[in-house]
């Protein structure tokens, strides 16, 4: 079996892509607080997925939300139908209604995206006074905004596409007994994953919700503050390394040098050497061109014999993400969904 694991970055210029509780009229972007006492900004790993989920192909149908209850004791939950949608299947969902539970943990986790430098947060004043009387105060807000690069780590089960838990230890069932029925019918068989009894789609179906999802991660859109801090959402740099297990290596890949982000060679050479027994294929690095200056060709320089023997790839995020799909779409990494353990 085989996870996809590793990083994702985002470039913001003068941007608030996420924001949090505004404050005395004033619009806040969600930020943490360092040990030093600086703000640094982030987005997090829930924004994302929303842009995300709302980039996928428009005909590709999304799991309904329902929404029931009043004030403090709403609830909203998708249809929790994994064998009907994409987004349920490869999101996770929890459903409770009528004493009855059913759950699904992510396929895809994401972490946070945090600021690799601590950046100052700038805050714009601005005024509304259109079509006031002469004379009459303008309305002043105000909301803040930063220049930064964005960071997270990203996992891909890729076992679990298609794959709905049944029972386990701690673990609630993905699917009601009437929907297991009806997948069955619709050509779900059962397996076993890790030792849990589980229903699996036809792999057809399987390769091509994590095709999608691949394709769409290099297309991301959305974000907050679009009217007056428009710009790319897309990640400038997406790295997938196929491992065995779960752990990510390359977590500590993109850092810090004399204030400036820095992909750091020598720690990706000495994980890629410390996990070479791990590693069920080539490092995929899609690498956006002009993002962290000329980083991308001195990278390609220092890996140009990894990049000749073809275990690492490094070109643009949509052709690295493109050419990944297809050879999942064609069959040709089948193995990577197979648990050997069943």
């Amino acid at each position: 079996m085989t996870f996809l694991v590793g990083k994702i970055a985002l470039d913001i210029t003068a941007g608030a892509p996420n924001n949090g509780r505004g404050e005395d009229n004033t619009a806040k972007v969600k930020s943490l607080t360092t040990g030093r006492g600086e703000r640094v900004p982030y987005t997090s790993a829930q924004a994302f997925r929303r842009w995300l989920r709302d980039s996928l192909p428009a005909n590709e149908q999304r799991s309904p939300v329902h929404r029931e209850g009043k004030g403090k004791k709403q609830q909203a939950y998708t249809a929790g139908r994994p064998d009907l949608y994409l987004d349920d299947d490869l999101f996770g969902y929890m459903v409770a209604i009528k004493k009855e539970s059913y759950q699904r943990d992510t396929v895809l986790a994401t972490g946070t995206l945090v600021s690799l430098a601590s950046r100052r947060i700038t805050t714009d004043f601005g005024t509304m006074s259109r079509g006031f009387k002469p004379g009459e105060d303008p309305v002043i807000h105000e909301h803040e905004h930063y220049t930064t690069e964005l960071a997270g780590d990203v996992l891909l089960d890729l076992p679990r596409a298609g794959t709905f838990e049944q029972n386990g230890g701690g673990l609630r069932r993905a699917l009601a007994p009437t929907v297991v029925t009806e997948a069955v019918q619709a050509g779900a068989t059962e397996q076993l994953l890790r030792g849990i009894d589980c229903l699996q789609l036809p792999i057809a179906e399987r390769r091509r919700r994590v095709a999608v999802l691949l394709r769409t991660l290099a297309r991301v859109q959305g974000g907050a503050s679009r009217a007056l801090h428009y710009g790319d959402r897309a990640p400038s740099l997406i790295l997938l390394a196929p491992l065995k297990g779960g752990n990510n290596p390359f977590t500590r890949v993109l850092g810090l040098r004399n204030g400036t982000a820095v992909f750091d060679t020598d720690v990706f050479v000495e994980e890629k050497t410390a996990w070479a027994d791990e590693l069920d294929g080539p490092i995929l690095v899609g690498w956006a061109p002009g993002f962290l200056g000329d980083q991308r060709e001195q990278v390609r320089r220092d890996l140009a014999e990894d990049v000749a023997a073809g275990s690492v790839v490094i070109d643009h995020p949509r052709a690295v993400m493109d050419t990944l799909a297809k050879e999942i779409e064609a069959g040709q990494r089948d193995a990577w969904f197979e648990d050997p353990t069943a």
